[in-house]
């Protein structure tokens, strides 16, 4: 019996705890505790805020909000304030303090890290740390702060979620030097920088703040059509660039083809001889793909600038014009077309492949590749057409997604990227084939299982466009965190159409990215016909260059200038903020390096010393090793002299060296034939000048190759800044291409480092100099002119320029390093007779040059140190 009551009572309580929980308005008061903050029991708190307003040298304006509030242990929720940040009745209670009846996600300002709370017997204390960047004209929250931008002034006013009724103790703002107007005039104090209120109600806090015009003008310049003009005048002036540049190369060959050969460089290079003369018909095809590169790239840049402006264009209308679009790319690409002679499989090299052999290659790659493409393509658009089936609506911008139309979303979104990225990669090897830069292993396995190469390459680029999605994802969930971060319990509706917007823009949104960097492949085109142009020439199975060559030849430098531009100048614009200027910045660099190349060639040794000793001592093998016997005895006479100054002769007389130097001095003057060289110009300064190898071109992919070494701890400052400062860390952490733009701000870097030394090496007999470093501030200069340009427009717009200055000097470090490396391997066979290279390096530079080149490298050092060391205190 007793059991039986026991039962029965246990069933009521169920029973009545059924009916509670399925009661609308306690359900109701669950999911929105809003309605049992109970706000009116805060009326004894303590409130004190600051906001300071950051925009000095600062690119985008900077606000912070700094307030304390002093909550009363009568507040029902006050004790739940100290409990886990994970818990959820924490949640409840900072969510009723800081949001009130505010829905969870309504906010987008940032905080540096969970609110501190410090517990006492009468009161719980909560520090809330906020912040947030005026990016645009629409208004913005950012803690009880309200910031509306109107037209020419900024409007600032106090209006917090919660605690409206209540004085608040104290209230600053710092205004940071702006002008400003207190617009209800009830500030305690003010002064020329900030104002103060004591025992105010919020609604009296309304402040009129007028920024500079230069903030206007950032703001207007990011929205407005000029920063779209000037990635388009950037885009045109690279396709006219490589247009010239490959009308150029045909007109040259069109005149080594008919025997008429192309007029001669003027001054140094005059005596260049011709390298391996191209065949006609490859450089008509080269110079051919280039013109379509140049074409197709302004035409579908232009495209895509004129289609990202445009609103209320559906995922559905750009997935149907960028499928194809991709898929065009690939296939006028023709990455199947054999760049260079090939030879057939298994054949000799100096075999050459049968016609028929050639055609049936090229059909076995073109096959597999349209195959490929067109599968890809195929299943995105049977997603476009069968939409139904996967559950979404014509337009793919489904408000909320099931398991079927995420994956339909995912398959058009991967497809599209695909494309796009086989697009890219099919003409950078389409360049780097036809070009020479291939390895010919590689250039084999194409020719000999062109499916297989397909279907490898293929699921590589499915593994990155995954790796794609896969960051967006996450970038997106963590945005979704940070905004919610005061939820109880993430609502799944509003989660999943969350989600399913970044599903329905993920292929857009990337492909923008992808292109961006798509202006590679103009540096690849321009570096492809710049090897094309001086390759080895075939001798009895063996590659060499016929003769050595003084320096490149006109259209050689335009396309080593432009290089130059391209990797490394446009740098400038991008840290000065100024996408707009892209164009203006590629023309401006190359007219810097032209002009200073062109004041500084006539000062070069090599110029000094005249046509005629190139055509005695330097125009063969022979000829250098017998210039570097010449500056090797020229060191030791120069050390013997040291030690008989110093008293240790050894049975040789000062009378005997000097009679030595003056032989090697006759040596200089007889190769000038009669004509007296400069004074100060000695045997090793003509071996210094001349470089390490016999042709340019391997003196540029030397130095190319020491100065990407070099470069690594360059690039691991400059991105460390990257992620230390908070606006770059949140581009990084928060937006669907923050990583991969990091990643490819790294290959970037290393990319500009190698382009500055191999423009050194390919520029190395034309500086002038007797030592390396004199070279390598000529052609940091050459860098120098637009940077203080770039500088002076920093200083107009008032933003900051030390990551600007930060990145010369390091490019100056860089390139000093690698001068010093280049003397080092002009003299390394004398490495084996010698116990180091430092002691190499004091036996090239004597010890009055070696303490030279350490102090110079260590005030480069000490000036990296200062601009890093004030860097990272402004980021903090």
């Amino acid at each position: 019996m007793a059991m039986t009551r026991w039962w029965r009572l246990l069933s009521l309580v169920v029973l009545v705890s059924c009916v509670w929980t399925c009661d609308p308005a306690s359900a109701q008061q669950r999911r929105d505790p809003g309605t049992s903050c109970q706000s009116e029991r805060l009326e004894d708190s303590s409130v004190e805020a600051t906001l300071r307003l950051r925009q000095h040298k600062q690119s985008h304006p900077w606000v912070v909000s700094d307030m304390t509030v002093r909550v009363p242990r009568l507040w029902p929720l006050s004790k739940q304030l100290t409990f886990s940040v994970q818990s959820p009745q924490y949640r409840l209670a900072m969510r009723c303090l800081l949001l009130g009846d505010e829905t969870p996600g309504s906010r987008n300002e940032w905080h540096p890290r969970d609110p501190v709370v410090t517990a006492t017997d009468s009161f719980v204390e909560v520090h809330y740390i906020a912040y947030n960047w005026i990016t645009s004209d629409k208004p913005f929250l950012v803690g009880p702060w309200e910031i509306v931008p109107t037209g020419r002034t900024w409007m600032v006013y106090l209006w917090p979620p919660t605690l409206q009724t209540v004085r608040w103790k104290r209230i600053e703002a710092d205004l940071g030097g702006l002008g400003f107007s207190d617009l209800v005039e009830r500030a305690s104090s003010s002064t020329e920088n900030e104002l103060v209120w004591k025992d105010r109600l919020p609604q009296e806090v309304q402040v009129e703040v007028d920024p500079p015009w230069q903030r206007r003008l950032t703001a207007t310049l990011t929205q407005s059509l000029w920063a779209t003009a000037g990635i388009a005048s950037w885009w045109v002036c690279a396709s006219i660039l490589i247009a010239v540049a490959a009308l150029r190369a045909r007109r040259t060959g069109t005149a080594a083809a008919h025997g008429t050969p192309p007029p001669p460089p003027v001054g140094d290079v005059a005596q260049q001889p011709a390298a391996d003369v191209p065949d006609t018909g490859h450089s008509m095809s080269f110079t051919r793909t280039l013109l379509e590169w140049a074409v197709l790239s302004g035409a579908v840049a232009l495209a895509l600038l004129l289609l990202i402006p445009q609103q209320g264009v559906t995922p559905r209308s750009y997935a149907v014009l960028c499928i194809p679009a991709g898929l065009a790319l690939v296939l006028v690409a023709r990455p199947w077309v054999l760049g260079a002679p090939q030879t057939a499989p298994g054949a000799s090299p100096d075999e050459p492949a049968r016609s028929g052999g050639v055609r049936g290659i090229q059909r076995r790659q073109a096959r597999a590749v349209t195959a490929a493409a067109c599968a890809v393509a195929g299943i995105a658009l049977l997603v476009i057409v069968a939409h139904g089936v996967f559950g979404l609506p014509e337009n793919l911008e489904p408000g909320t997604t099931t398991a079927p139309g995420r994956i339909g979303l995912v398959l058009v979104g991967l497809a599209t990227v695909w494309l796009w990225l086989a697009a890219m990669l099919a003409w950078a090897w389409r360049f780097a084939h036809e070009g020479g830069l291939l390895r010919e292993r590689w250039t084999r396995q194409w020719n000999r299982v062109p499916a297989q190469c397909v279907a490898v390459v293929g699921c590589l680029l499915t593994a990155v466009a995954g790796i794609l999605l896969a960051f967006a994802w996450q970038a997106n969930a963590k945005q979704w965190g940070r905004v919610n971060w005061l939820a109880e319990q993430y609502d799944p509706a509003a989660y999943n159409a969350y989600q399913s917007k970044l599903l329905e823009n993920f292929f857009f949104s990337d492909l923008k990215w992808i292109f961006t960097y798509s202006w590679v492949l103009s540096g690849i085109a321009l570096l492809a016909l710049l090897r094309y142009r001086n390759r080895p020439a075939r001798t009895r199975g063996r590659r060499r260059f016929e003769r050595f060559s003084p320096g490149p030849s006109k259209l050689d430098l335009l396309l080593i200038v432009s290089l130059f531009a391209f990797f490394v100048g446009l740098r400038a614009a991008k840290f000065a903020g100024a996408s707009a200027l892209y164009g203006v910045w590629l023309v401006l660099n190359i007219a810097a390096m032209y002009v200073v190349l062109g004041v500084g060639r006539r000062w070069s040794v090599l110029s000094r010393m005249g046509g005629s000793f190139y055509a005695k001592r330097l125009g063969t093998e022979p000829h250098r090793d017998e210039l570097l016997e010449k500056a090797h005895h020229y060191l030791n006479v120069n050390h013997q002299m040291r030690l008989v100054d110093q008293g240790h002769a050894g049975g040789v007389t000062y009378e005997g060296l000097e009679k030595e130097l003056e032989d090697l001095r006759n040596w200089l003057v007889t190769g000038c034939e009669g004509a007296d060289p400069p004074e100060q110009i000695s045997v090793l300064d003509i071996a210094l000048a001349w470089g390490p190898d016999g042709h340019w071109w391997s003196n540029a992919v030397r130095a190319a190759r020491l100065a990407f070494r070099f470069g690594l701890p360059a690039t691991g400052l400059l991105l460390y800044y990257q992620a230390q400062d908070p606006y770059g860390r949140a581009q990084i952490l928060f937006t669907p291409v923050g990583i991969p733009e990091f990643v490819a701000d790294l290959i970037l870097y290393q990319m500009a480092w190698a382009a500055a030394g191999f423009t050194l090496g390919a520029l190395w007999r034309l500086l002038p100099g007797r030592r390396s470093q004199a070279r390598t501030w000529l052609l940091t200069a050459a860098f120098g002119v637009p940077v203080v340009l770039a500088a002076a427009f920093i200083h107009v717009i008032d933003t900051d320029p030390r990551q600007l200055f930060l990145y010369a000097a390091l490019l100056l470090c860089v390139l000093t390093l690698t001068s010093i490396w280049m003397d080092l391997t002009t003299f390394r066979k004398d490495w084996q007779y010698l116990p180091s290279r430092f002691a190499l390096l004091l036996f090239v530079y004597q010890l009055r040059g070696l303490s030279i080149q350490i102090a110079w490298i260590l005030v480069q050092t000490v000036a990296i140190a200062g601009i890093w060391v004030n860097l990272t205190h402004r980021a903090r």
